[in-house]
């Protein structure tokens, strides 16, 4: 169940987003925080520059101007918009992403240190994203119960780090209270799943709900603010 494909990700520039749209059902897009401007802020509204101000850390608030400035601008590219400025996201109670006026889009976004991971879609879908590093075993294993496959604490950190981001992509598929989750078995029926590791450096996970869509990673070349 818990296997992983390990693939080194291409970079893809703006402009040619419009023919992997064309050709893909799903694209994911791994995203470098550091090649961007935090305090660049232009591309919000009003309800999106609330959202931010309740943001308590330094750390939070980059990764959420990064993630809505990029999301903005590949959207911008998708739909042939004149301006990120006529693009609004917005969050529901569980925290899920939507695109104002959109709703035969999907949008997941997850975090890992100086990375974000941005999956536009037109099927319903999870992602999640976790740098390799050890983790508190203990602590780990308590949120895979009752049916955690790996009972054994000697078992590899990268597997632990694999079925936590399943558990965690599963979440944001269902768009269901993350504890709530958590700690009971998931069932995994009616969907399709895969991991990968991402440049021998990130594991990912991805939840759809079928086998039969086209998906496409890549690493997105960063956006020139001209």
């Amino acid at each position: 169940m818990y296997t992983e494909n390990s693939i080194t990700l291409s970079s893809v520039p703006l402009e040619n987003l419009p023919h992997l749209w064309a050709q893909n059902d799903v694209l994911i897009f791994l995203i470098d925080l550091d090649n961007y401007d935090a305090s660049d802020t232009e591309c919000l509204n009003d309800s999106e520059r609330e959202c931010l101000k309740k943001l308590k850390t330094t750390y939070f608030k980059k990764r959420y101007v990064v993630s809505r400035t990029v999301l903005k601008h590949v959207l911008c590219q998708l739909f042939n918009k004149s301006s990120i400025l006529e693009i609004s996201t917005y969050k529901d109670e569980f925290g899920e992403v939507h695109i104002l006026n959109h709703k035969e889009l999907y949008i997941c976004i997850s975090y890992t240190e100086n990375v974000a991971t941005l999956a536009i879609s037109k099927v319903k879908v999870g992602i999640d994203i976790e740098i390799q590093r050890p983790l508190a075993l203990k602590n780990t294993l308590k949120y895979l119960q009752p049916a955690s496959p790996f009972p054994d604490k000697s078992e590899r950190d990268a597997d632990l780090l694999m079925a936590w981001t399943l558990k965690e992509a599963y979440c944001k598929f269902s768009n269901k209270p993350m504890l709530s989750i958590l700690s009971k078995e998931t069932d995994f029926n009616n969907t399709f799943y895969s991991s990968y590791l991402f440049d021998n450096k990130y594991i990912f996970s991805l939840i759809t709900n079928s086998d039969s869509h086209a998906i496409k990673i890549s690493r997105l070349g960063k956006i020139s603010s001209d």
